[in-house]
Parts: structure tokens; C-alpha cells; sequence
């Protein structure tokens, strides 16, 4: 019996692993976002002054589903890199990082905490640059496919501290677009 895997294996093994985990981040992606009402249909968040970095609303789908995929394909890369050293650590770390992602819409959103929001995203900065870092050590190509994605929240991280700053008021307010009555 050969234990070394041939290369069409070695294919088949992250093809395998490619058609669970992309499928799954997107949609685990889009279930957070869509549970907590993000995006320009918020009532609350339409309230906000955006600040002048604020890119269209239509950005934002695009960007994710992108990144969501290649975060997929990166850790189906490391997922299918069995018996490397610390892959284990790497699958771990992308765990704690997606789970911190998928934080963030319910805090910021949801519950309209938007200091909340900046320290659930600082956290997950840090832990996505870990994560690159762990995954590096197994495969260079699955850290590289991550690149984007941080590049991306450190510009969510800034955006996330312009709203805090363009809208001190609102940090925490409750608003459901519902009508209110004033008694005259």
C-alpha cells in the first residue's frame, strides 16, 4: 500500500473540501448579514451620516461574495493539506476569525453598537493576521488568498471608526423605522 497521495489525489482531496467549505462560508456570510438586517435597508443604519470614504451600497454584496469564496478556497487549501504541520492550528485560528466575522453584522447592525462593532472587528483584524500567519506555514497560496480579505476589514475597521465619529449619538440607539405619534 502507497501512503504518498498522487497529484490527481492531492487534487481531488481540495476539490472535495472546496465544494463544502465554499458553499458553506458564503452562505453562513450571508445568513449573519441577512439575520441582522445589514446594509441600507436598516432603518437604523440608514439613519447614520455616512462618512465621505463610504463606498455605493452594491460594493458591498460584491466584495463579500468574493471574499467569502476565497476564503472558502483557502481553507479547503489548507483543509486538504493532511498530515502538514499545524494544520490543525491554522484550521483552528480560521474558526476563531470566522466566527469573529460573522459577529460583527449582529453587533454593529442588530444592535446598533457601533463601538461594540469596532472592537468585535479589531479583534477580528488581529485574528485574521494570525490566521494568514498559520496558514502560511502550510500553504503559502492559502495565506496569499486571504490577503484581499484583510486588506478589505482593515478598511471595514476604519469605516466602522468614521461612523463612530460622524454619529456619537447614535452608538447604541434603538430605531425601527416605525412610525411615531406625537400627541399635540
Amino acid at each position: 500500500m502507497n501512503l504518498i497521495a498522487s497529484p490527481a489525489q492531492l487534487r481531488a482531496s481540495f476539490l472535495r473540501w472546496a465544494l463544502v467549505c465554499v458553499p458553506a462560508i458564503v452562505l453562513l456570510g450571508f445568513i449573519s448579514g441577512r439575520a441582522a438586517q445589514s446594509g441600507p435597508q436598516n432603518p437604523w443604519f440608514a439613519a447614520l451620516v455616512k462618512p465621505a470614504v463610504y463606498p455605493p451600497p452594491l460594493a458591498f454584496p460584491i466584495v463579500w461574495t468574493a471574499l467569502y469564496v476565497l476564503m472558502g478556497l483557502a481553507l479547503a487549501s489548507v483543509l486538504a493539506a493532511r498530515g502538514a504541520r499545524g494544520r490543525a492550528a491554522a484550521a483552528i485560528a480560521f474558526g476563531v476569525q470566522f466566527g469573529l466575522n460573522l459577529a460583527w453584522s449582529p453587533v454593529f447592525f442588530a444592535a446598533h453598537h457601533i463601538t461594540g462593532g469596532l472592537i468585535v472587528i479589531a479583534l477580528l483584524d488581529v485574528a485574521v493576521i494570525v490566521t494568514i500567519a498559520l496558514f502560511w506555514r502550510v500553504r503559502r497560496g492559502a495565506a496569499l488568498m486571504l490577503v484581499p480579505y484583510l486588506a478589505w476589514i482593515l478598511f471595514a475597521t476604519y469605516l466602522n471608526y468614521a461612523f463612530l465619529q460622524v454619529n456619537p449619538g447614535m452608538d447604541g440607539v434603538e430605531r425601527s423605522g416605525a412610525v411615531q405619534r406625537f400627541p399635540i
